[in-house]
C-alpha cells in the first residue's frame, strides 16, 4: 500500500515512508506525502510539494548503489513524529554516515505534510563527495 491511511498511526506511516527510501522506492514513498508537503533541510534549505521532493531526492538515490535510513528511537505524540536515524550512503564499496534527526509531521489525511531533518552540513559534503566519485 503507497497511499496513507488515515487509520494508521503517524509513527506507521513514518516507519513505512522510510521502509520506502531504504527500497529505493521514491514514488511510492512520496505519496505518502500531501501535495504540498515541506521536505525541509535545515542547513541547505526547503523543498516544497511532493515534485520538489521526489527531484530532490531522486539523483542521490539514482546515484548511490545502497541508501539506509536507520532509526535508533523514534516518538510520536499525537500527530508528530521524531526519530533519530543514521543515513547510510553506500557507492562504490565506500560509505558515508549522517546523523540525523527527523521530525514529521502528519495532516488529517494521514499524509507527510512536513518532513524537517536537522543534521551537520560537513557530513552531506562526504556524501556529495562520494556521489561525485565514480
Amino acid at each position: 500500500m503507497s497511499q496513507p491511511d488515515a487509520t494508521d498511526a503517524p509513527i506507521d506511516i513514518v516507519n513505512r515512508f522510510i521502509r520506502l527510501i531504504n527500497d529505493r522506492d521514491l514514488d511510492a514513498a512520496v505519496a505518502l506525502c500531501a501535495a504540498d508537503v515541506e521536505y525541509d533541510n535545515v542547513p541547505m534549505g526547503a523543498n516544497l510539494g511532493r515534485d520538489a521532493t521526489r527531484d530532490f531526492l531522486a539523483p542521490m538515490l539514482g546515484g548511490l548503489d545502497d541508501v539506509e535510513f536507520i532509526v535508533h528511537r523514534e516518538a510520536a505524540t499525537g500527530k508528530i513524529v521524531m526519530n533519530e536515524r543514521t543515513d547510510r550512503f553506500i557507492k562504490n564499496g565506500q560509505t558515508a554516515d549522517i546523523a540525523v534527526v527527523g521530525v514529521f509531521e502528519l495532516n488529517d489525511a494521514g499524509e507527510i505534510a512536513l518532513w524537517r531533518d536537522y543534521f551537520d552540513m560537513g557530513a552531506v559534503q562526504a556524501v556529495m563527495q562520494l556521489l561525485q566519485s565514480g
